[in-house]
């Protein structure tokens, strides 16, 4: 499940670059493929799988990125391990798509790659969510997704290259006691893969990875923790290996851990029976 970046700090203001950031790479790239030297747009890098990502994008050497967050002093932190300008800002204000997005290509040049990392969750009973939980939950996971991608998507559509990997989240097949947040991410999913068909032939691609629990403060955010002995959560890492994966060989969809995209087959296949499964094991 994807990462809940913290509530603090939602200034929309560039910091001060943390590391050396060499001009704009003005060179086009494989459809799709951005490789070495490419630049990012990492959002919800304040922690969890935000964070690992950029600093697995980091790892591989000569990549410029803007981090986005809403924890100013755990995003600076990762900026400066990343070699990445830090943009604090909550996506879920008015205009703070273009902000970011404005800013990512004024300092980089083009943007090569976007990862929307940013999440919330809620647990419990759906008659029992707030309603301003439920507006956060999908403004978030869903809404400042989708205006971020509007706000970038004709520049590298422009360009005629570039990818876009969404975090989803195996809950959006419908998972017990998180309603919204499941359809948040089944939303997203849609999206996804709607927008991949309708980019074909632009040369930019659409990336769908789908983890399960991940190991991040993501659950204690949520209201509940995670209490399953089973499946175990992965650390955000592995979900930025994934992203990598997508990235490196034009993946439309990853699982993390790749088992899990079994239960997506069984509902597809076979609806009745992924149901009665679902009742009974939630």
């Amino acid at each position: 499940m994807s990462h809940a970046p913290s509530p603090a700090g939602s200034s929309s203001r560039a910091l001060p670059v943390t590391g050396p950031v060499p001009g704009a790479d003005a060179g086009t790239r494989p459809a799709g493929r951005p490789g070495p030297g490419g630049t990012a747009l990492v959002t919800g890098a304040s922690s969890g799988i935000g964070a690992a990502v950029a600093r697995r994008l980091a790892a591989e050497g000569g990549w410029r990125m803007v981090v986005n967050g809403r924890d100013v002093t755990r995003l600076e932190q990762v900026a400066t391990e990343a070699s990445a300008l830090a943009v604090p800002a909550d996506l879920t204000r008015p205009g703070a798509d273009r902000r970011v997005t404005g800013l990512a290509l004024d300092h980089l040049g083009r943007l090569d790659l976007l990862v929307a990392g940013a999440g919330v969750g809620w647990s419990g009973d759906f008659t029992g969510m707030p309603r301003a939980r439920i507006d956060e939950v999908f403004g978030v996971d869903l809404l400042a997704t989708v205006h971020l991608v509007r706000a970038l998507l004709p520049h590298m559509v422009a360009a005629g290259s570039g990818r876009i990997v969404l975090i989803g989240s195996v809950a959006g097949i419908g998972v017990r006691g998180e309603a919204v947040y499941s359809a948040a991410k089944a939303a997203l999913a849609a999206f996804a893969d709607a927008l991949r068909y309708e980019l074909r032939g632009t040369g930019v691609r659409i990336s769908h990875v789908v983890p399960g629990a991940v190991d991040t403060p993501f659950f204690d955010r949520r209201g509940a923790p995670y209490t399953r002995s089973w499946p175990r959560p992965v650390a955000p890492e592995r979900v930025a290996d994934a992203v990598w994966s997508a990235v490196r060989h034009d993946r439309d969809e990853v699982y993390v851990p790749g088992w899990l995209r079994l239960p997506a087959r069984v509902r597809g296949a076979a609806p009745g029976l992924y149901r009665r499964l679902a009742a009974h094991f939630g």
